[in-house]
């Protein structure tokens, strides 16, 4: 077993700074490299880690290579009571696959080790739910990097390195080596940038501060006024790359500090719903509904029972759509319409806590979009 240890020189006091509810001095990023997904039928080659230095101010590496097939629990024990300084794990789909891999392995080994005791930030855990917003083809690591516009000097894949080590197992090609270790060394590294992916993660958890909501007026369209409510925030955590998203109807930005907005507003027709339809009749000639107090003085020829789908009134005004009941009263196009409306008031403009609550139903909405 080889133990490489190394000074990144990267500065950790500007990252301790944005992410403050992670004590980065307790965190190990941490990553695997192995020649196969069967714990059982393969080796675990290489165990990476970063870390903070008080002393230097950087993150330092170290990182445990298999040059001897014996070695494997010793490189696993070693990793073990190296990490029990720590307690949070920060991975890229470690719970997907690092640590499953690595508990098949202490069984194997019968060495006792319990994952649990870390708090885990697995990073692809908290990109996968809100991917339609990095419009990258995958969520492979090296994609994300990408994302980020992290340069590699590694060109090859995990796949790729396996044949490696084999050849470096029989040859001892240092060459082969080196590319081993500056593979795993660049992801754990890489996981540094990655942690960025945790300010996009924070937009959909109501980490931002309503700044200023507006009305756009964007003239006529097709004899109808087209209309905008532009809603201006302000994120606590800031994010580093220019991000935008959406539909016709509602569409989002961000960038560094500000989140923006823009929801189309409705300007027409729409029907509030009775929900007591029993007790209305509906006028065919007049297209509303009215209660049974008021309909019986209405001649008996003009009226008919209501039922749900045709008891309603019609009000015609500004309105912003929605798909659950955040906002009432609301209004519909039709009566199965799942889609609803609530009428942009002043009321509405002046409550910045119902403002809020419906900017969180829109990012909801937003990252559930295939």
């Amino acid at each position: 077993m080889k133990i490489i240890t190394k000074d990144t020189g990267i500065s950790y006091n500007q990252i301790m700074e944005k992410y403050k509810y992670i004590s980065l001095d307790k965190a190990l990023f941490f990553d695997i490299e192995t020649t196969g997904f069967s714990a059982n039928k393969t080796k675990l080659y290489m165990i990476g880690c970063l870390y903070t230095n008080s002393k230097t101010g950087t993150f330092h590496a170290t990182q445990w290579f298999l040059d001897n097939y014996n070695d494997e629990a010793a490189m696993i024990c070693a990793f073990m009571e190296f990490s029990r300084s720590y307690s949070t794990l920060i991975h890229y789909n470690g719970q997907g696959f690092d640590i499953p891999y690595m508990e098949e392995k202490c069984k194997k080994y019968n060495i006792l080790f319990d994952f649990s005791q870390f708090e885990h930030i697995d990073l692809y855990k908290y990109a996968s739910p809100i991917k339609n917003i990095f419009k990258t083809e995958n969520l492979k690591q090296k994609t994300m990097e990408q994302f980020f516009d992290l340069n590699r000097e590694d060109i090859f894949s995990g796949g790729d390195l396996i044949s490696m080590y084999f050849e470096y197992m029989d040859k001892r090609d240092p060459r082969a080596m080196a590319f081993l270790i500056l593979h795993n060394y660049e992801d754990i590294q890489g996981m540094v940038t990655l942690l960025d992916i945790l300010s996009y993660s924070d937009i959909f958890k109501e980490e931002y501060a309503l700044k200023t909501l507006t009305i756009e007026d964007h003239g006529a369209r097709d004899e109808m006024p087209r209309k905008d409510v532009i809603i201006e925030l302000i994120l606590n955590t800031p994010v580093p790359k220019r991000v935008s998203f959406g539909t016709q109807e509602f569409y989002m930005t961000a960038y560094d500090e500000k989140l923006k907005l823009k929801i189309e507003v409705y300007t027409d027709e729409l029907k509030f719903f009775y929900p007591n339809y029993k007790d209305y009749y509906y006028l065919p000639e007049e297209d509303m509904s009215i209660h049974k107090s008021v309909a019986f003085y209405v001649d008996k020829n003009y009226r008919v029972k209501a039922k749900a789908a045709n008891c309603y009134s019609k009000k015609t005004g500004q309105f912003l759509p929605q798909y659950k009941e955040i906002v009432t009263p609301y209004f519909k196009k039709e009566y199965h319409d799942k889609k609803t409306y609530f009428e942009v008031t002043d009321e509405f403009l002046g409550d910045g806590e119902q403002v809020l609550h419906y900017v969180k139903h829109v990012l909801d909405f937003l990252i559930k979009i295939k």
